[in-house]
């Protein structure tokens, strides 16, 4: 189906969740408002992710989604006073269908392949290899063509005042939502007294989940400045000041994409195929490509199914060390 977005008034974009995939949503909201910069584009998510999308000028509206029933139902309202022309359906769920029902106006819907992921993790039968990265099947979902530009993050507040505009920064991420997506915090210590004995500064990232680990990552890194913060607004303020960002797979690695900082990233139990490796960023990803047991999820798991857990444990610190080298070089 092809929309002709000139003669569009308003749309909605759903995307409730959650930091990495409403971040991968940002090229095809600039690339709708190039085609029609009068167009109102709204944008509905969960409360907590609010300030991803805060200082977008793309957009005209966002919609904060709760699941207590009341704020649910004014919500909704809210949406229905609207009279949107089209809704695009980034989210594809229960939820967000609930959200859409009442709005009785055309929908686009993003295809989550489902099956296909289904056959790489429990069958290793790629049916994924040459699926584009998920910003261009969000965009395929609404028939738009993407720009050429990466993410995009907006944030006007100043970066902590521990930060000093003279000094070299490394910054590193530890956490990720599962474990096995996490590159192990011992080599994330050893990484960070490495780098600090060949004279940069560590700065330690992470949110609310990530406070016990950037604490002990503190004590042990000597100098490490410990940035951890609930405020997605002032952490992507603070990366700005790195010259490149260890991540894991994680939000903090697209947060550190939208803010166009070169990234290294650890890859375990997740692969390319699923579409989140950075996108149109200056990065470098570490994984064990030729490992039998990779994928053995797509979004992550509480521990090693086969124990060993070598998807990561086998990235060592010198790799890490020396792909520095290489991102600063190229």
């Amino acid at each position: 189906m092809v929309i002709d977005f000139s003669k569009l008034k308003k749309i909605l974009i759903i995307r409730l969740s959650s930091i990495g995939d409403i971040l991968l949503t940002t090229p095809l909201i600039r690339s709708i408002k190039k085609k029609n910069p009068a167009l109102q584009i709204d944008f509905a998510l969960k409360e907590e992710f609010f300030e991803l999308l805060q200082n977008n000028l793309n957009l005209t509206n966002i919609h904060r989604y709760t699941k207590h029933s009341f704020e649910k139902q004014i919500l909704i309202k809210a949406l229905i006073s609207n009279d949107y022309n089209l809704v695009i359906d980034l989210q594809n769920n229960l939820r967000s269908r609930e959200i859409i029902r009442p709005l009785h106006c055309q929908t686009l819907r993003f295809k989550n392949n489902n099956f296909k992921k289904f056959l790489l993790v429990h069958f290793k039968i790629n049916k994924l290899k040459d699926a584009p990265q998920i910003p261009v099947r969000y965009a395929e979902a609404a028939g738009v063509e993407l720009d050429s530009e990466g993410l995009d993050f907006f944030t006007a507040i100043k970066p902590n005042s521990k930060l000093k505009a003279d000094e070299k920064y490394i910054g590193l991420c530890p956490g990720a939502g599962h474990f096995t997506k996490r590159w192990p915090r011992e080599c994330f210590i050893e990484l960070g007294k490495r780098l600090e004995s060949t004279g940069y500064k560590i700065a330690l990232f992470g949110g609310l989940e990530e406070v016990d680990l950037c604490f002990e990552m503190e004590n042990q890194i000597k100098n490490a400045i410990n940035l951890c913060n609930t405020s997605i607004l002032q952490v992507g303020s603070d990366m700005k000041m790195c010259r490149v960002i260890y991540t894991n797979d994680s939000g903090l690695m697209h947060l550190a994409s939208a803010v166009k900082v070169p990234i290294i990233a650890f890859f375990g139990s997740t692969v390319r195929e699923f579409g989140f490796f950075p996108y149109k960023a200056k990065s470098i990803e570490l994984e064990m490509e030729n490992l039998s047991c990779r994928p053995c999820t797509h979004i992550g798991r509480k521990s090693c199914p086969k124990i060993h857990f070598k998807c990561l444990k086998e990235i060592k610190t010198e790799l890490a060390v020396n792909s520095l080298k290489n991102i600063m070089a190229s």
